[in-house]
């Protein structure tokens, strides 16, 4: 067979009917989401609640509202993290037009068009998104609301450390340094002379002294993996019995949990009982009953308000701190020992336990999974819109599980090796059964197959 060679550059026709144009099957997963949507009147809600937001006769047409939140929806299951990214996407997936509403022949809106609609859109109109889905969830019977955990995580900023500016004023990080240097006498300090400076100054990276000049909300922050940048502080409210996301709020980086988890709380339990409410039933008893947590929201204040002043029971994991003196803090201490009992008790445990799967859980397909670890927008607002229609998405997902099975796109590219991996399991376990010394021998499909717990489900 002689080798082949390509050809020059073929120009191809210079018209085309959209009718000859190839035709492609709709993604499976966008199919049973868009499903969904039209089951619960989606557009038709987000586009009277957006009206008010646009002119009716003045400027040119904008997309529709409700494509504008599946695209954002589509930027959560497909994993990418900047709007430029998901306009990219959309406009070269023939499924994912289709998911939109738009032909093949159809130009797909640009990403400035969504920069437009996500500054003209108010957070409590993206927070209608998040509302509708935990209405669903709470239809569907997804939804109880008695225990909660919380948790924090930190995202990274659009922002550089080394652009920070003082507060008082305005002066650059090399700037100040320069001038440290000259008034403890060196003339003409060198990089060496400036870092000699800076390594034992304290407070140096105090957010009351430093600010970044186009993103003020970002703060100094040490992350996860122990780097230093600036950063914000995202907040989830998850429901423990069945991994529902009930709220999902922005802070500060600088802010400490403790400081924010009563917001938090307060926040989610009024929306959650909104969206029950707006279903025709009654609040159901003992909701937002008990809270769990990890240690870093233990403090006499947070406990007290938890527990006496929001009537919740609380299990949070206590630091080693040494006997305490509690001398005029009465309501202090019968808030501690009362957790401190609660946490040491077998219920209390294995909360706990299931605090570590559901609280990561949803960090983790948001975060990591969801393109947002590190956000491409500036200051809270902008980033929070993204975020409740993440958290929206999360919630999608376990709607979309309970129909369906499957919560998420990519799970479907791991079912065919799901189930070879199956079938190789059941071969494995029938010829066990006849014969044991054929496992021994070596033929076990269990060697030959990367199974992992995980493969086994679609």
């Amino acid at each position: 067979m002689s080798m082949g060679h390509r050809k020059g550059e073929n120009q191809g026709q210079m018209f085309i009917a959209i009718s000859e144009l190839p035709s492609t099957a709709g993604h499976p997963f966008y199919e049973k989401l868009n499903e969904a949507l039209r089951a619960l009147g989606f557009d038709a809600t987000v586009e009277a609640a957006c009206q008010k937001f646009y002119h009716e006769s003045v400027g040119r047409k904008g997309i529709p509202p409700g494509v504008y939140f599946r695209m954002l929806l589509i930027g959560y299951f497909e994993g990418i993290d900047s709007e430029r990214g998901i306009a990219w996407r959309v406009a070269d997936s023939l499924s994912l037009r289709r998911f939109l509403g738009y032909a093949l022949g159809d130009e797909t809106p640009d990403h400035s068009s969504l920069s437009r609609i996500r500054q003209r859109l108010d957070p409590e109109t993206h927070g209608l998104v998040f509302k509708m889905i935990l209405q669903a969830l709470q239809v569907a019977g997804l939804v109880k609301g008695q225990t909660i955990g919380v948790d924090a995580t930190t995202l990274e900023a659009n922002a550089a450390l080394r652009s920070i500016v003082r507060r008082d004023t305005g002066q650059s990080y090399q700037e100040y340094l320069e001038a440290l240097a000259k008034a403890s006498g060196i003339a003409n300090p060198t990089r060496a002379d400036l870092a000699k400076i800076d390594r034992k100054r304290k407070g140096k990276g105090s957010n009351k002294e430093w600010e970044h000049p186009h993103d003020p909300d970002a703060r100094i922050a040490k992350m996860k993996d122990g780097r230093t940048h600036l950063a914000h502080k995202a907040e989830h409210v998850v429901d423990l019995e069945t991994g529902a996301l009930l709220g999902v709020s922005l802070h500060g980086a600088d802010q400490g949990d403790t400081q924010t988890v009563i917001p938090s709380v307060e926040a989610a339990f009024g929306r959650l009982a909104e969206a029950i409410e707006l279903t025709g039933q009654a609040l159901p008893e003992g909701l937002f009953e008990e809270l769990v947590t990890d240690k870093g929201y233990h403090a006499n204040e947070s406990l007290v308000t938890l527990q006496e002043d929001l009537g919740m029971r609380t299990y949070v994991s206590e630091p080693e701190r040494g006997k305490r003196k509690w001398e005029n803090q009465a309501a202090a201490q019968r808030a501690v020992y009362a957790n401190r009992r609660r946490v040491n008790g077998e219920r209390g445990k294995r909360l706990l336990r299931m605090r570590g799967e559901r609280l990561e859980r949803s960090n983790a397909h948001m975060y990591e999974t969801g393109g947002m670890r590190r956000t491409h927008l500036r200051e809270h607002e902008n980033i929070l819109k993204r975020l409740i229609v993440h958290a929206a998405g999360f919630n999608l997902g376990l709607l979309l599980r309970a129909w369906i099975g499957i919560g998420k796109p990519r799970r479907l590219q791991d079912l065919k090796k799901a189930l070879l991996a199956f079938f190789a399991l059941l071969w494995t376990l029938v010829r066990t059964v006849a014969d044991p010394r054929w496992l021994r021998r070596g033929h076990s499909a269990l060697g030959r197959l990367p199974l992992h717990p995980d493969s086994l489900v679609a």
